[in-house]
Formats: structure tokens, sequence, C-alpha cells
């Protein structure tokens, strides 16, 4: 979810929060800085294109402003400027799909730069403030049934041809492990991709539904916002539940509790949730960085779960 930021001023125009500054450096370096350097204008750009009033202090996320507004008829809105990638030229895709059913709301979006205007949900109730974490995941499972219920429309990345790729890299990956129980755990995740591959699924997934970007509304109780779509196989939805606020001793209530509420075929959801660890790894390896105890640890024990 975005999060308050403090900000660096850029006079007249809009103040621009260093954390997006640094997030943007480090993850898409010279796009990242030509980024950041144009947010000061193609902010003052939109908000005269849509007639939109600055109402509050710039929040952001890893990648993208956010900066509260209001439209000519009084309207709370956000205005979202983001790098346009395959992660985020889906997003206005699937949010026209959901049409507000279960996601936030898109209210214009402007296709060249990625831009969106969006309804102005409750930034300060977000999911991850539900003490319950079980009941956290249960609202999870119930908004993920329900937006995984519709088709995928054309043009969204595809489960298939991401597990394909990842699949491809696992022998490079596998050479850089050196822990052999690591390597062996990251070479079974594969092994469960290889088993559903050729059947990954056509549902609309979020892809990265966890409890910071659940929110509250006026209209509806709680509702999904930042997706980075895919058309896919609903385990593949799973990951994120299960490692929020986590805790080894819950994972299996969390994968069951999970694949009930989603009517899902355990076996397969349980592939596909290997098949995160599996990516997961894959981008620790190629960024250098050791592979995250916890996630081996949530690989660990569904590997050996009954279903």
């Amino acid at each position: 979810m975005p999060h308050p930021a403090r900000p660096t001023t850029v006079p007249g125009v809009i103040d621009i929060p260093r954390e997006l500054a640094a997030s943007q450096e480090k993850f898409n370096g010279e796009a990242g800085r030509a980024f950041i350097a144009g947010l000061p204008e193609q902010t003052a750009r939109f908000l005269d294109h849509w007639d939109l009033r600055p109402d509050g202090p710039p929040m952001h996320g890893v990648c993208a402003l956010v900066l509260p507004v209001l439209c000519r008829d009084g309207t709370p809105a956000v205005l979202k400027l983001q790098i346009l990638d395959e992660e985020s030229e889906g997003e206005p895709v699937a949010l026209r799909a959901w049409n507000g059913d279960g996601a936030v709301r898109l209210l214009d979006h402007d296709e060249p730069t990625g831009t969106m205007l969006l309804e102005r949900l409750d930034e300060t109730r977000t999911l991850s403030r539900v003490p319950d974490t079980h009941q956290a995941v249960v609202t999870l499972a119930e908004l993920l049934a329900h937006l995984t219920s519709f088709p995928a429309p054309p043009g969204l990345r595809r489960l298939g041809d991401i597990a394909r790729a990842m699949l491809d890299r696992t022998p490079w990956a596998l050479g850089r492990i050196h822990d052999p129980e690591a390597r062996r755990l990251v070479a079974d995740c594969a092994a469960a991709v290889r088993e559903v591959v050729d059947e990954p699924g056509d549902r609309l997934l979020h892809w990265d539904l966890h409890d910071e970007n659940v929110l509250a509304s006026d209209r509806a109780p709680w509702l999904a916002i930042d997706p980075k779509p895919l058309a896919g196989d609903p385990g593949f939805e799973l990951w994120p539940a299960i490692d929020n606020r986590y805790a080894a001793d819950d994972i299996l209530w969390r994968f069951d509790a999970m694949t009930d509420i989603l009517t899902l075929d355990r076996p397969r959801a349980r592939a596909w949730t290997l098949g995160r660890l599996l990516q997961n790894a894959l981008w620790d390896i190629e960024d250098a960085r050791p592979l995250d105890a916890a996630q081996l640890e949530i690989a660990r024990r569904l590997r050996s779960h009954g279903c």
C-alpha cells in the first residue's frame, strides 16, 4: 500500500518523496532517475488535464507516487503516477475488468504514461491493522475468491509464459546456491512447477494481494489495490497471505484455509505456491541476495504437506 512520505520539495508543483527517489534509483537505475526528474512536470500536467486539486501530502509505495486530489465536482480521488512497465501496464486492464467489484475503481487512465485517476479509499484502514491474523487471512481469501472468479481479459501477462521462463532459468540458479538443503528445496519447487506448467489457468490474478494492499472503503468493507495482474491459476495467489506477518506454525493452517475458501485443488495449489518460492529465489539469486529463511521454511512445510 502507499505509505505517507517525507518529501523533498519541488517549489510550486509537488513534493517528491525522497524514499520514492531512492527506490527508483535502486530498482530502475537511469530510467528511475528520469522518472523522478519528470514527475513535477507530469504531475502538473495531469492535475490540469483532469482538473484536479491536491488534497493532502503525497504517498508512495516502491514504484509509484500517489497524490490525494479533489475532482472538479469535489469527489475525493488519488492520482497515481508510475513507470510504465510490464507489471504496471496491466493494472488498468484488470481494474476495468473488476470495475470496482472487489477492487479500487479506475476513474480515468492515460495509456501512454500509465498515469491513473483512482477512487480514494481510506489509507489509514488497512487489513494489516486487523489484529487477528486468521481473520485477515480469511478476508484475503474471500477477496481472492471473488477477484479470481473473473476471466482474464486479453493482453495480460500469462502465468504459463512466466513459469516456463522460471524453469529455463532454474539450472543456472541452482548452480549458485551453495547450501545443499536450500538447493534441493529450490529444485523441488521447480519440479512441482513442471507438473502443472502445461495447465497454467486463465483466471484474472492480482498476484500481489497482501494485507497492505487491501484498504477499507465507505462502499465496501475491503477493496484490493495495486494489482500486478496475470492470467493464470488462482493457486499462484496464495503466497503473500501465507508470508504476511510470518508465523511458521501458521503456514499450513493458512494454506488449508485459503484453499478451502477458494475451493482449489490442493496439490495444484501447493505446486503453484511453491512456484512463488521459485520466483522469489530466482530474483534473490539474480540480485546476489541470500535466500530468505522464512520463505524457505514456507516451502519446506508445504513440500511435506500431505494435502
